[in-house]
């Protein structure tokens, strides 16, 4: 029989993984941490000698956990995500832009822009998509959770994957080249150079930004488009950028404003021929506070 501490070893191996499902599934970093404890719990209440394949038994349940989290957000009508919700981004010092093993690893990241589609996708499309297009899981382990059949299970992934496809902007994958943009936007925010600000928006640039329920006026969450539009929002709150650096948002280059060791805002971009085309920017306070940023905020 499998002791306590062995099981809870072993349960520590997949970690990482369950948290990658999940935070691919619900877009939140707490709430990736909840599903991944519940899994453990549900692991605690299952005879684990039973299990012969606890990776892949742990990532269903995972799965089935985030699904009915995913349905109860979508119940709970007084509370929508927004037009403007940006997802919880994963930071971590730009400092890894120079280690080649780590801008391989950036392959393994899920990007703000992806994560934005798949908020808009039925919560069963979004467990067959991330399952089975991400992770691998087959259809014929999915379809219980969906409670379909694997041929209907394969439709929902199906159809899940012309919507992410249809949606996902492109985006530049060099990080330097990434960094070469970001560094001429705050340098031109920092100048108040309407013109230079224009040079590295694409025409047709949107602007996501989410501030929270609470916030009011000129800072409240907004999508905004079209380059003009938005460098006369970046002038705006041009005096922000002078305490921003660069850093690796969810794989790629972006941006953090922190004072004191507190984070104000956190942007992710999509650059294409050069050209910043989407900004994603969580400036929730309460969000920015549990997101926690050690290692970036200093």
């Amino acid at each position: 029989m499998t002791g306590s501490v062995e099981l809870a070893g072993r349960f520590e191996e997949h970690r990482g993984h369950l948290k990658a499902v999940a935070y691919r599934m619900l877009g939140s970093l707490s709430e990736a941490e909840d599903a991944v404890q519940e899994a453990w719990l549900r692991l605690g209440r299952t005879d684990a000698d039973g299990i012969r394949n606890l990776g892949g038994w742990l990532t269903t349940v995972t799965g089935r956990v985030c699904l009915d989290l995913l349905r109860s957000r979508a119940a709970r009508r007084e509370e929508p995500m927004g037009d403007a919700f940006v997802p919880d981004p994963v930071l971590r010092p730009l400092a890894q832009v120079v280690d080649p093993a780590e801008e391989v690893l950036q392959t393994e990241s899920v990007g703000l822009a992806l994560l934005v589609v798949l908020e808009n996708l039925a919560p069963d499309e979004r467990l067959a998509f991330v399952l089975h297009d991400m992770f691998a899981v087959p259809f014929d382990d999915i379809a219980p959770i969906v409670e379909r059949s694997p041929a209907a299970t394969r439709q929902l992934a199906s159809r899940a994957r012309r919507r992410v496809r249809g949606a996902t902007p492109s985006s530049e994958p060099d990080l330097g080249r990434q960094k070469e943009v970001l560094d001429a936007f705050l340098a031109a925010s920092r100048a108040g150079d309407f013109e230079a600000l224009l040079a590295v928006l694409h025409p047709d640039v949107l602007l996501r930004a989410d501030s929270g329920a609470l916030v009011r006026g000129a800072a409240a969450s907004k999508l905004i488009q079209g380059a003009k539009a938005v460098a006369e929002q970046a002038l705006m709150f041009a005096p922000y950028t002078q305490s921003a650096r660069l850093v690796l948002v969810n794989g790629s280059v972006g941006m953090v404003d922190a004072v004191g060791g507190r984070v104000r805002s956190v942007m992710g971009v999509t650059i294409e021929g050069g050209r910043i085309t989407g900004m994603y920017i969580l400036a929730d306070p309460e969000r920015l506070e549990r997101l926690g940023a050690p290692g970036v905020a200093g």
